[in-house]
């Protein structure tokens, strides 16, 4: 039991600090909500209510020497938003929308701002406006994504001719190593700009980012069952008829010859500003749990149910922004072992890029590759990126197809050892044919795999030395590959 004095002086503590989520004398573990494979344990787990708390943390660290780490809803996976014995910054509580300029349509929020919080915002705001504004885009299968870390992972979603989140980024700041508060644009610390967007957390806190938004449309859903030979023509004829978004959701059922190769193929073209809004069929979470289910322990039905709710779904109609969001179990590990038992496994992601002309015959070569491998893959989608030509370590180098791939991973070291071997696999096929992958779902890539896909890695180490040189903003990716490259 406190004393009278530990119990004043604690209150006091937390009184005047940012919030503490659990006491420095107990050990505090935190680990990623989807893959559930980087277990890390923080010196301190701080969630700042405002800006100047926030930036009082890093002037704090600063003084005692400690490193930073910033998380928002743990969405991302290779260690990319903890560091071991740092000062873990949760920005959730910083989620205020700012400002809503509606003449230009910017909008500007808080770093911690989750995207349904801000797209109800400006539609309550705009709710007599027969012209509204919306988002371009957000990553998909998930919507509790903060902002600042959308933008500090260079995002995208199923935009058919749409670059990275850069491109709808007019600004933002942050908080650097002295807990300065600093202001990026493209005329303003431009070259900031361009390493702090796609730069992983490393260069400061994202205190508040303002987004271009871009007109409300009605679109109508149009869906298909396709092959993936065919999948270059048909996206280049969806985007001459204008559709805005779309992707291709493929077969993942090893034992069929369908493999990789049939899928359903989900496009969005824009309606009259009139037609009714009618989307009656809608899947719920334990829908989505049943499809996860049927695809851990019969992938044939699992293809068969998801195409045949998608074909039923044609031609429902939706608004450009809403009908990106999207429901997550972030849970479906635990519930699905409850159901269908076995050992403890989830779902690790990569994300390859290769140019469209080889979509075809990579998702071929992949498929042989996978089978021979015998890896599962749970869940598996077609997307399109235009060339990012502004962020300094861009991802999306050239126009490329985005090929997702979840692959089930058993906790144990067998089981991380084979999906990290079918990962460089696939990383080599995009290699050979002048593509690249994500850097940040996992550190399962060879450091020659890394240097091919990104020759300027090293001036990303230097310029992360420049602009925090007490490596104040850390991570255990970051870690992980500055000492790669150091030896």
């Amino acid at each position: 039991m406190l004393t009278r004095r530990e119990f004043i002086r604690t209150a006091a503590l937390f009184a005047l600090a940012p919030r503490i989520l659990a006491p420095r004398e107990r050990e505090i573990w935190i680990n990623d909500v989807h893959s559930q494979l980087n277990r890390t344990r923080v010196r301190e787990l701080l969630m700042p209510r405002t800006r100047e708390e926030l930036a009082e943390i890093v002037r704090s660290a600063s003084r005692k020497g400690l490193p930073i780490s910033v998380s928002g809803c743990r969405h991302s996976m290779g260690g990319q938003q903890f560091a071991t014995d740092s000062i873990c910054i949760d920005t959730r509580p910083l989620a205020r929308v700012i400002s809503f300029d509606q003449e230009r349509g910017l909008i500007e929020a808080e770093g911690g701002v989750q995207w349904p919080k801000l797209i109800r915002t400006y539609l309550d705001a705009q709710q007599e406006n027969a012209k509204q504004w919306g988002i371009a885009q957000k990553q998909t299968g998930a919507d509790t994504f903060t902002l600042g870390g959308s933008l500090s992972s260079n995002v995208h979603g199923r935009g058919l001719a749409m670059k990275p989140l850069i491109s709808n980024i007019e600004s933002f700041t942050l908080i650097n190593a002295d807990g300065k508060s600093v202001r990026c644009s493209r005329d303003e610390n431009n070259e900031l700009f361009r390493v702090a967007i796609g730069g992983y957390g490393l260069f400061g806190l994202i205190d508040s980012v303002t987004l271009r938004l871009v007109p409300r449309q009605k679109l109508r859903r149009v869906v298909e069952i396709i092959h993936a030979g065919d999948l270059p023509k048909r996206f280049e004829e969806r985007i001459a008829q204008e559709f805005l978004y779309g992707d291709f959701q493929f077969s993942v059922d090893e034992k069929s010859p369908d493999f990789l190769q049939r899928g359903v193929f989900s496009c969005y073209q824009p309606i009259d500003e009139h037609d009714p809004i009618v989307a009656e069929k809608k899947l719920r979470n334990d829908d989505w749990l049943d499809l996860l289910r049927l695809a851990y322990t019969d992938r044939e039905k699992a293809f068969k149910y998801y195409s045949d709710y998608y074909l039923s779904t044609n031609g429902q109609t939706y608004w450009s922004d809403t009908s990106q969001l999207s429901a997550y179990l972030p849970n479906y590990a635990k519930k699905l072992r409850e159901q269908i038992g076995g050992e403890e496994s989830s779902l690790i992601i990569t994300e390859i890029y290769v140019p469209r002309t080889d979509l075809p015959d990579f998702l071929a070569q992949a498929a042989k590759l996978l089978r021979s491998n015998r890896t599962i893959v749970i869940y598996g989608t077609v997307r399109l990126i235009e060339k990012d030509d502004e962020s300094f370590l861009a991802w999306a180098k050239e126009s490329y197809a985005c090929i997702i791939f979840n692959l089930l991973t058993l906790h144990k070291l067998d089981g991380i050892k084979a999906s990290a071997r079918s990962f460089r696999c696939l990383i080599d096929l995009a290699i050979a044919r002048g593509g690249s992958y994500y850097l940040t779902y996992h550190k399962f890539a060879k450091p020659e795999q890394l240097i091919a896909c990104y020759p300027q890695f090293k001036q990303f180490l230097n310029l992360k030395r420049k602009y925090d040189p007490t490596e104040r903003f850390q991570s255990e990716w970051y870690r992980y590959y500055r000492n790669l490259f150091a030896s």
